[in-house]
């Protein structure tokens, strides 16, 4: 089965920039991810006018939720609206028949228990609704977080699986993230494929933040800064066997995707 191969673009025109730089997928925001806002569809014609737009050009879509979301968070203030906004985004995620929902993993203060924020996670799949898979994201930084390293994954997983609705819940790796929260890309579809059963998206970048340094600083796949080897990406987003998205500067998208088609093929 060939492996979709994609990029994430602005909310101007998602489907005509898939088309111009030769994207089977385009990963977009449906609003500021800034912000708090309600979600909408970049498109004149509202979500429906995504859908068509996006099925009339042969392009997939993948959502990602505003960073500002953290379902984990012990902060009433902040769980709680962000259980909110992630189910309207999930909603119109279902309208405009996106392949997923990216959400990262979140995390907890210093003087919380990470194990309430690990079963905030739970509450908050059983609480959304999920007309798409709803995809965690591994993330760099932060010892408090509930996704930075397999260790910490394992342990979220366990509350997944333990989550009415799990089925619908899915990971995208990040390579970047990866890489500076201290993971060897080596092996590492492996080991994350005996944690979740699955990987559903591939975040393939390149780092300008050191090993292990915990910095969320993306880079070109080719780029002189960064540090991880396109080799090593390449072979992961082979054996990841999972449509792939570029969140490198779009300046090098085509030749990028040119690039990873010949990897995965």
């Amino acid at each position: 089965m060939t492996q979709l191969v994609g990029a994430h673009a602005g909310q101007d025109d998602p489907i005509g920039y898939a088309r111009e730089v030769g994207a089977d997928l385009v990963q977009i925001f449906l609003g500021d991810p800034q912000k708090w806002s309600a979600p909408s569809a970049p498109h004149p014609d509202g979500a429906d006018g995504l859908r068509r737009a996006a099925q009339q050009a042969g392009i997939a879509l993948v959502v990602h939720a505003p960073y500002v979301l953290n379902v984990a968070s012990l902060n009433n203030r902040i769980r709680i609206p962000s259980r909110k906004l992630l189910a309207k985004v999930m909603d119109l995620a279902g309208q405009i028949e996106a392949i997923g929902v990216v959400v990262h993993g979140g995390h907890v203060r210093a003087e919380d228990d990470p194990e309430v924020g690990f079963d905030n996670w739970r509450k908050a799949i059983e609480q959304t609704p999920k007309p798409v898979p709803l995809l965690i994201e591994n993330t760099a930084g932060g010892n408090h977080s509930m996704a930075r390293g397999v260790e910490r994954i394992a342990r979220l997983w366990e509350s997944v699986t333990a989550a009415d609705g799990s089925e619908q819940v899915g990971f995208c790796l990040d390579t970047a993230h990866a890489f500076a929260g201290g993971e060897e890309l080596d092996g590492l579809t492996d080991r994350i494929r005996a944690i979740t059963g699955r990987i559903d998206l591939v975040h393939l970048n390149n780092s300008r933040g050191a090993f292990n340094s915990g910095q969320d600083r993306h880079a070109g796949i080719h780029a002189t800064d960064g540090l991880i080897e396109p080799g090593a990406l390449g072979a992961l987003a082979a054996a990841a066997k999972s449509p792939v998205v570029l969140e490198t500067p779009g300046a090098g998208h085509a030749e990028e995707l040119t690039w990873v088609r010949e990897q995965v093929r």
